[in-house]
C-alpha cells in the first residue's frame, strides 16, 4: 500500500518538475521579443521558478512526504480497538 502511495506522489513531482521546466523555457523564450521592464519582470519569475524559489522546495517535500509515509506505516495508521 505505501508504495502505490509512494508511486502516486512519484508522478505528483514529475509532472511538477516539468511544469516548472516548461515554464522557464516559455518565460526565455518570451523575454528574447520583449526588452525593458518587462524583460526585467519575466528574468525575476523566472528566478523564482527556479532553484533559488519554487523548485528549491522539492528536495524538502520529498523528504516530508516519505517521512509522513514512514510514519504511517510504523505508527499503524489504525486505532486501538478496545
Amino acid at each position: 500500500m505505501a508504495v502505490e502511495r509512494l508511486t502516486a506522489i512519484g508522478w505528483g513531482l514529475v509532472t511538477f518538475g516539468i511544469l516548472i521546466g516548461l515554464g522557464i523555457v516559455v518565460l526565455d523564450k518570451l523575454s528574447a521579443n520583449v526588452g525593458g521592464t518587462a524583460n526585467t519582470t519575466i528574468q525575476y519569475v523566472m528566478t523564482q521558478l527556479g532553484s533559488t524559489g519554487l523548485a528549491g522546495w522539492i528536495p524538502v517535500v520529498i523528504v516530508v512526504l516519505i517521512a509522513g509515509l514512514i510514519l504511517v506505516m510504523f505508527g499503524g495508521g489504525r486505532g486501538k480497538s478496545y
